[in-house]
């Protein structure tokens, strides 16, 4: 392997190589010998110029390198030596390949400081590279909106204010505890209202209008209505409190929400207008296909579900997988349908009329439903059955695994980046209490001292961070991070 390659010791007599110029660099305590011809190769990274540093003085040489030994002409750097030992692939092989173990963004910081381009690493390390910058993105985007929850303007005006307040009330219940209460009664809301929608369609819970038709029960009438309300009123209020309006309008999950409420007034209105304009049969009709949209609003569940929302992401990342299962049915349904009316045609009392009803009957086989409403009575045409039976068997084996991992893998992520962000903030306020502990002591330091110089110092707060730390939240301070926990 490229990253297992070993260089000759600085020790090493290098007869053969007189008329080169060589370097000896130790990075982390591990010592290297270059050649000019190989260095010179990147004229622009760092290791090509400590080639020509050496006339340029002391100056130009801890520019360069943390340390310099003049008796053994030795460059000494404080960096990473498992890091360093792939970046220089580079000036051997013209790529870099990433070992497993190192954390991908620590990389990208050491290729920069050897001057390395990110061009020649590796496709499949850029790949890991680019999972690891959308997590830091996504771990600052979480830890800044709970910063700009937790964060008063005062410059803000009090209408300004309220919004914000409302909308943290509704659509984070970790926010508070009335908050957590509010969306625990909503979801009890929606449940009540699916169950409303599912028992008024028994007959025996539904009553006789003036017209002999069955109508649902008052009762249920009203405590669908007072849902519906509720509903209203949720959607209302998230609509005028959200900071974007278009984008709250468009998302998927307010969709579902119109969706849910817009068919009861709607029927509302075409009961008692409708009949003015179209026949009283034609409106009851429109009711009834509105009332059979009530179904939509299951789908609210998943707003309070991170499970829901889970399944649907992992749906969304196999679109592949799905349309793969759905090519391999799609043909073994074609063949095997054609196949068993063909098969079928000596029967007297064959049940396969032509190949599109086959379809039914190959749809039902495959996916290992099996109504027997229509099945085969030949020899020839129940081994084309039990063949279909195990093509199906396979056709829907094969996708499911690929989609699972999509699930397990983006709920694992959800898991560690909530844990990550958590982290943040306990560091952030690890760091605030430290800075508060620092100024009391440099108040206290002044006072005693009586304005000595020393009490500058002990005023000093020296917060370290890591090459890690999440750009969205240094424009103000630096924090250290734990993302280091990668590795």
């Amino acid at each position: 392997m490229a990253g297992d390659f070993r260089f000759p010791d600085a020790d090493t007599d290098v007869t053969e190589k007189n008329e080169e110029t060589e370097i000896v660099v130790n990075v982390g305590g591990v010592r290297q010998v270059f050649y000019s011809d190989n260095l010179n190769q990147y004229p622009e990274t760092r290791l090509a110029e400590l080639l020509n540093c050496l006339s340029g003085g002391y100056d130009s040489i801890f520019s360069l390198c943390d340390d310099y030994d003049p008796g053994k002409r030795e460059f000494y750097f404080d960096r990473d030596p498992d890091a360093f030992k792939c970046i220089i692939d580079v000036y051997y092989f013209g790529e870099i390949h990433m070992k497993k173990g190192i954390c991908p963004i620590c990389f990208k910081n050491e290729m920069e400081f050897w001057k390395v381009d990110l061009k020649f690493l590796d496709d499949c390390c850029k790949t890991h590279l680019s999972e690891k910058k959308e997590e830091l993105e996504e771990i600052a985007r979480r830890v800044q909106l709970i910063l700009d929850d937790l964060g008063v303007d005062a410059s803000e005006s009090r209408w300004k204010r309220c919004q914000k307040y409302i909308w943290k009330f509704l659509e984070k219940p970790e926010s508070s505890y009335p908050a957590r209460v509010i969306a625990v009664l909503s979801f009890l809301f929606i449940l009540i209202s699916s169950v409303v929608m599912c028992v008024g369609t028994i007959p025996d819970m539904q009553v006789l209008d003036a017209e002999g038709n069955r109508v649902e029960h008052p009762t249920l009438d009203s405590i669908e209505t007072a849902c519906i309300g509720w509903f209203t009123m949720e959607y209302v209020l998230r609509l005028i409190s959200s900071p974007n309006k278009l984008h709250f309008a468009l998302s998927f999950m307010n969709i579902v929400d119109v969706l849910a409420i817009l068919p009861f007034y709607v029927s509302l209105t075409l009961t008692h207008l409708g009949a003015k304009l179209m026949e009283l049969s034609n409106v009851q009709q429109a009711v009834q296909a509105l009332r059979i949209m009530r179904v939509a609003r299951i789908f609210k569940l998943a707003r309070h579900s991170s499970g829901l929302q889970t399944l649907t992401y992992a749906l969304k990342r196999s679109f592949k997988e799905l349309g793969l299962l759905l090519m391999y049915l799609a043909v073994g349904i074609f063949v095997f349908s054609a196949l068993g009316y063909t098969m079928e045609q000596s029967h007297p009392d064959t049940l396969f009329k032509s190949i599109p009803q086959s379809f039914w009957w190959a749809i039902i086989t495959m996916t290992t439903v099996g109504y027997g409403d229509i099945y085969p009575k030949t020899t020839l045409g129940k081994l084309n059955a039990a063949i279909s039976f195990l093509c199906g068997v396979i056709a829907i084996a094969l996708p499911i695994h690929p989609i699972i991992n999509n699930f397990v893998r983006y709920y694992n992520k959800q898991r560690v980046l909530e844990t990550a962000a958590k982290h943040e903030l306990e560091l952030m306020e690890l760091n605030s209490a430290e800075g508060k502990a620092a100024s009391s002591k440099s108040e206290l330091g002044e006072l005693a001292s009586e304005g000595k110089e020393g009490s500058f110092y002990s005023s000093r707060l020296k917060v370290s961070h890591s090459d890690t730390f999440i750009h969205l939240l240094s424009e103000e301070k630096h924090y250290r991070t734990r993302l280091q926990s990668c590795k």
